[in-house]
């Protein structure tokens, strides 16, 4: 299962329903490489349950601001397109299960 990149475009309308995990991360971001295979791994895992998509902050500042993402990697967990927890930093699998399980 590929981690999907959103845009300022499709971000609304991909995040209405369900429990969505997205990265706020970017290219240059060390922290946010060392995300890349937990949240693969945590996609592929969690896939029949809800999404994990990334949002690339230089490429999309205002979602960024929209959402006060100070610091990257940013991971905020939307529950039918509600923002309802925002974790930052590297994070384990355990902890994204914790977090994301308590919406599912």
């Amino acid at each position: 299962m590929e981690v999907i990149i959103l845009s300022e475009s499709n971000f609304e309308e991909t995040i209405k329903s369900g429990v969505t995990l997205v990265d706020f991360w970017a290219e240059w971001c060390g922290p946010c490489q060392q995300m890349l295979p937990i949240l693969s791994d945590f996609a592929k895992e969690m896939w029949d349950k809800m999404k994990v998509w990334k949002v690339n902050v230089d490429d999309n500042s205002a979602l960024a601001g929209k959402f006060r993402v100070m610091s990257i990697p940013t991971l905020i967990v939307f529950k039918d397109g509600e923002p309802v927890e925002q974790l930052v930093w590297v994070q384990q699998i355990s902890s994204l299960k914790d977090v994301c399980g308590k919406y599912l």
